[in-house]
């Protein structure tokens, strides 16, 4: 039977651990699992059953009494309705977490692989078998600071800038905390750009940064500073941390001749430069093993050798046509286009050539962030729309999942390598290994 831990509400520590705050077990949930046969069949009466035929029995009662006070004014009115559980559509979750306050999956920089429930005022971690929180832990903001600061992962720790140093809390307990001094002469003001692998990439400087601050990357198992460089002559108004696994960053600049760089993570050292004219300024990127993608005008999409900056090829709007694309995913095999009409399309990697498109029942946005897993595409939707499942080799759209549960936010879908999680607004739900039937 699935588990439904929620969050205590009692003041938290910046540290917690296994049950400290009472957030392991938590009160039932609105959601249970409807056991061994996935529908609560069975000759036995499934927990599922037992709550509904108790709605229903409750809910007969509540009609009775109305009825009796209608006919004898002088009769207590009968007692209300139990509450309906939420209904689940698609695969039955492993389990499932209520929390205090709403997720924030868009603050999450990097790949973490575990499985955490973000939130404005820090993480909580759970356990990935129960749900259970095993640590809580909180990311107080500094005066001035945006309430939705992005939070930079990786190498299985959350990191932090104070004024002058890096810090990294470890997600497995804080004991391996630890926070790294840069030299006083670079400055104490710094912003924290990503994580790939053990590097840990940002820039530091003065207040305001008047120069632009220096380039730095440090190693995260180490805690050893491997880099650091003034800014070139100019300029690297924006820094994109690309998760290639070899360590890469993107520089632009605002003169469109010279405004794309790519920077080796290891060294700090420019690989290539290219123009950017015809290109609006990178709201976001994409990388496979091949190329990268940018945006390509005011809707497209532009693939560029990673190897050294040459244009490949490109999708863009038909001359009838309104769409913008959103940061697209890759499997090394395909390119999958996402735009925000909810029309995906699929691209040889190589060449760009269209081979199959498939269209979403709804619009999509900078917040829906798909998961890409060995066959399947996993978009998340509104929070009425669900999760919706499409093979990657056909565009077939195989199943959704779903729920009855109230919600504004957009649905999120992450995993630790091993599970996949979906969920919207404060509740997350544990979907079972990947990749799900």
């Amino acid at each position: 039977m699935g588990s439904t831990p929620s969050e205590g509400s009692s003041a938290e520590a910046s540290w917690q651990w296994d049950g400290d705050a009472g957030d392991g077990a938590g009160a039932p949930g609105d959601v249970v699992s409807g056991g061994a046969d996935g529908d609560g069949g069975g000759p036995w009466l499934s927990r599922r059953r037992l709550l509904l035929g108790a709605g229903v029995l409750a809910a007969g009662a509540a009609v009775w009494g109305v009825s009796r006070a209608v006919s004898d004014p002088e009769s207590a009115p009968g007692p209300a309705p139990a509450p309906v559980p939420t209904r689940i559509a698609g695969p039955e979750p492993l389990w499932t977490y209520h929390g205090s306050e709403a997720m924030t999956p868009g603050r999450l920089s990097g790949r973490l692989f575990l499985s955490v429930y973000p939130t404005r005022s820090g993480l909580r971690v759970l356990d990935p078998n129960t749900g259970a929180v095993t640590a809580t832990i909180d990311v107080p903001r500094a005066k001035g600071e945006p309430e939705e600061t992005p939070l930079v992962v990786g190498a299985g720790r959350l990191f932090t800038a104070s004024p002058g140093h890096v810090d990294a809390r470890s997600l497995a307990g804080p004991a391996a905390d630890w926070s790294l001094p840069l030299p006083p002469e670079l400055g104490e003001r710094i912003t924290l750009y990503g994580c790939d692998g053990n590097l840990v990439y940002g820039r530091i400087g003065s207040k305001p940064f008047s120069d632009g601050g220096h380039l730095f990357a440090l190693d995260a198992a180490t805690h050893a500073l491997v880099w650091s460089r003034p800014p070139a002559a100019r300029g690297e108004l924006l820094v994109s941390v690309l998760d290639t696994g070899a360590g890469r960053l993107f520089t632009w600049d605002s003169d469109p001749t010279s405004g794309l760089s790519l920077l080796d993570g290891a060294t700090g050292r420019r690989l290539w430069s290219t123009a950017t004219t015809g290109m609006t300024g990178p709201g976001w990127s994409a990388v496979d093993q091949r190329h990268v993608y940018l945006p390509d005008g005011p809707g497209g999409v532009r693939a560029l050798r990673l190897e050294d900056g040459a244009p490949r090829w490109s999708v863009r709007p038909g001359p009838s046509e309104e769409w913008r694309a959103l940061p697209p995913v890759s499997d090394d095999t395909r390119v999958y286009v996402l735009r925000d009409s909810g029309l995906i399309t699929a691209h040889a990697v190589e060449t760009g050539e269209p081979l199959w498109q498939h269209q979403l029942p709804f619009r999509l946005d900078r917040r829906s962030r798909p998961l890409l897993t060995s066959t399947d595409l996993i978009v998340p939707g509104p929070a009425a729309a669900g999760v919706h499942f499409i093979r990657t080799a056909t565009g077939e759209e195989f199943t959704t999942f779903a729920d009855s549960g109230p919600g504004v936010d957009v649905w999120s879908v992450s995993s630790d390598g091993t599970r996949l999680f979906a969920g919207h607004d404060s509740t997350l739900y544990c979907l079972g290994a990947l990749p799900v039937p």
